[in-house]
C-alpha cells in the first residue's frame, strides 16, 4: 500500500475505481452508513433501503422516527431478487461493517493523498525522480542512491514491476476479504434459521431441561 501510493496517477485510477463499487444504486452517492446487506449480497444504503420497501409496500402503515415498520418485501434494486423482512423491517437487514470500514479507508485515503505531489523527488538528491525500488530495504530510492549512495551494494528492481506486483497482492487481499464477508454472513443466515425454526418448534420459546 505504501508503493502504491507514490504512483500518484495509478493511484487515482485505482481510488476512481474503488469509489465506484461504493456507490448507492438508488441515491447514485456513496453508501451512507448504515449500509445494509441484502440476502443476494447487494448493498443498499438503510434509508434507500427503506424508500424502496415504502415504495413496494405502500399500504402498511408506517410512522416516522424509530419505530420500524413489520414484514412485507421488496426487489433487490441490482437484481430483482425478492427481499423478504421480518418483524424489524430493514432495521432487521445485516449491517455491512465490511463496507463501511471500506468506505471509511476511502475517504482517509482521498484526503491524505489529494494534496500529494504527482512525482515524488528523492530527499537525498534534490533534483532526481524516485525510479526504482530497493528490495534490500523496502523503499522507493533513486539511480543515484543506487549508484554512490546508500543502496549502492542493494537489490533493487524497477519501481513499475513492483508496484504492480503489490497491486495485485492488494487486489488478492480484498477479494480474499470479501470472500470472508459473504462466508460469514452465510453462516449468519444460517444461524437465523435455526434460531427461527428452533422458536418455531419450542412454543415456550425456550428448550426443555436436560435429562
Amino acid at each position: 500500500i505504501f508503493l502504491l501510493c507514490w504512483f500518484q496517477p495509478s493511484y487515482f485510477v485505482v481510488m476512481e475505481s474503488l469509489e465506484k463499487q461504493l456507490i448507492c444504486p438508488i441515491c447514485l452517492e456513496m453508501f451512507t452508513k448504515p449500509v445494509v446487506i441484502l440476502p443476494c449480497q447487494h448493498n443498499l444504503c438503510r434509508k434507500c433501503a427503506n424508500d424502496v420497501f415504502q415504495a413496494s409496500n405502500p399500504y402498511l402503515s408506517t410512522r416516522s422516527g424509530s419505530t420500524v415498520t413489520s414484514g412485507g418485501r421488496f426487489r433487490c434494486p441490482s437484481c430483482r431478487h425478492e427481499v423478504v423482512l421480518d418483524r424489524h423491517g430493514v432495521y432487521g437487514l445485516q449491517r455491512n461493517l465490511l463496507v463501511e470500514n471500506i468506505i471509511d479507508m476511502y475517504k482517509q485515503g482521498s484526503t491524505r493523498y489529494t494534496l500529494k505531489p504527482e512525482q515524488p523527488m528523492c530527499e537525498e538528491h534534490e533534483d532526481e525522480k524516485i525510479n526504482i525500488y530497493c528490495v534490500t530495504c523496502s523503499a522507493p530510492t533513486c539511480s543515484l542512491c543506487k549508484v554512490f549512495g546508500a543502496h549502492k551494494d542493494c537489490e533493487v528492481a524497477p519501481l513499475n514491476d513492483i508496484f504492480n506486483k503489490q497491486k495485485v497482492e492488494l487486489a488478492d487481499c480484498v477479494s480474499m476479504l470479501v470472500g470472508n464477508n459473504e462466508r460469514i454472513q452465510a453462516i449468519v443466515s444460517q444461524l437465523e434459521e435455526t434460531c427461527r425454526a428452533v422458536d418455531v418448534s419450542s412454543p415456550s420459546g425456550v428448550f426443555a431441561p436436560l435429562r
